[in-house]
């Protein structure tokens, strides 16, 4: 397939800022890929298409305060530092990329807090805004990350808003989120409220979780026309015996296994047996899937309306069918759906 064929219009005004009032009363659209048929529901009404013994699969990453604002020395001059992962945890060094990244080089050191009281080294450079910085600070660890991430603030995307508010530290992170990594949010799961939970168990619906922690990687641009030759930024990807258990039980026994969200699509598609059962994995995930593509492990995704030329949106359309979901999409434009992680849900079944 061609870059090309998952562009579309998307009016400004149809990307949400703010999400529903309530988690789980969003709208849902329902496309049942077999028939193409399309329903419109509210994202609760979700547990109706599912019963007893079939098994959700979260990403219970955790969003951590990535973006943080400081100065360079000598120069006082503004710059963003947006912290994409930790490399090395005594020497609190970390991958970041820095904005202006033009003048910032290799032993300049930059300084933050209002009271400047933590300071970073350049250390390296990795590309043309990447950098390696290493934090200058005495004391325990779990004092430095709690220093470093009051700094921070909670990373919403700019396209979606200029302006972060107290209301996005709560808004922009799922209730399940468990494990810190991720700079960006599994976005699917943000639909899901402990009520929701509460009428899952009450349905006897299984819930199973996988930890892949979302990097930056997620908004990147598909720079090439041809998308054999896209390569994804790694991931790191955990997922333990119990969540292999719980899925591989549930297929065996005949129930559905569905993937909040496209990563979790990914995640379980990256180390599975010929027997289409998921393994215990612990390392790192490049997985591109976009049509077309033979899924081994999930009957149903969850996701929400992602932007045009998106990866997301590739892979939604591998499982969905491309002419199925690019049809939703249409409809979703003409209907008044709203995109970006506030924005509405899609559940292909």
């Amino acid at each position: 397939m061609k870059l090309s064929q998952f562009q579309f219009l998307l009016p400004k005004e149809r990307l949400a800022t703010e999400p529903t009032r309530w988690r789980d009363e969003c709208r849902l659209m329902v496309i049942h890929k077999d028939t193409g048929e399309i329903e419109h529901k509210i994202f609760k009404d979700i547990i109706d298409y599912f019963g007893k013994g079939d098994t959700f699969v979260f990403n219970d990453t955790k969003v951590i305060p990535a973006r943080l604002y400081g100065k360079k020395e000598k120069t006082g001059a503004d710059i963003m530092v947006f912290l994409l992962r930790e490399l090395n945890r005594e020497q609190h060094l970390w991958d970041v990329i820095v904005d202006p990244a033009r003048k910032i080089r290799i032993g300049n050191k930059l300084y933050f807090g209002d009271d400047q009281s933590l300071v970073a080294e350049v250390i390296d450079n990795t590309t043309s805004r990447g950098r390696t910085l290493r934090f200058l600070y005495d004391g325990p660890y779990e004092d430095f990350k709690e220093h470093l991430f009051s700094l921070g603030e909670i990373p919403v995307p700019k396209w979606i808003k200029d302006k972060i508010t107290p209301e996005d530290t709560e808004n922009y992170q799922t209730i399940y989120a468990a494990h810190e990594g991720a700079v960006a949010v599994p976005a699917a799961g943000l639909h899901f409220s402990r009520e929701l939970f509460n009428r899952m168990i009450l349905k006897d619906i299984n819930k199973a979780f996988i930890t892949e922690h979302m990097g930056i990687g997620q908004f990147r641009r598909v720079d090439v026309e041809d998308l054999s030759k896209h390569r994804m930024d790694s991931e790191r990807l955990i997922i333990n015996e119990e969540t292999c258990r719980i899925i591989n039980e549930s297929k065996m026994n005949g129930h559905k296994v569905v993937a909040i969200g496209t990563t979790v699509l990914r995640g379980l598609e990256t180390y599975i047996t010929t027997t289409h059962e998921v393994k215990p994995y612990d390392g790192w995930t490049n997985k591109f899937i976009f049509p077309p593509y033979e899924f081994s492990v999930p009957d149903a995704v969850v996701s929400g309306f992602h932007l045009p030329e998106s990866t997301m949106l590739m892979a939604v359309a591998a499982f969905g069918g491309f002419n199925n979901v690019m049809n939703g999409y249409q409809v979703a434009l003409d209907e008044g759906y709203r995109f970006g992680p506030y924005g509405d849900a899609m559940l292909v079944l």
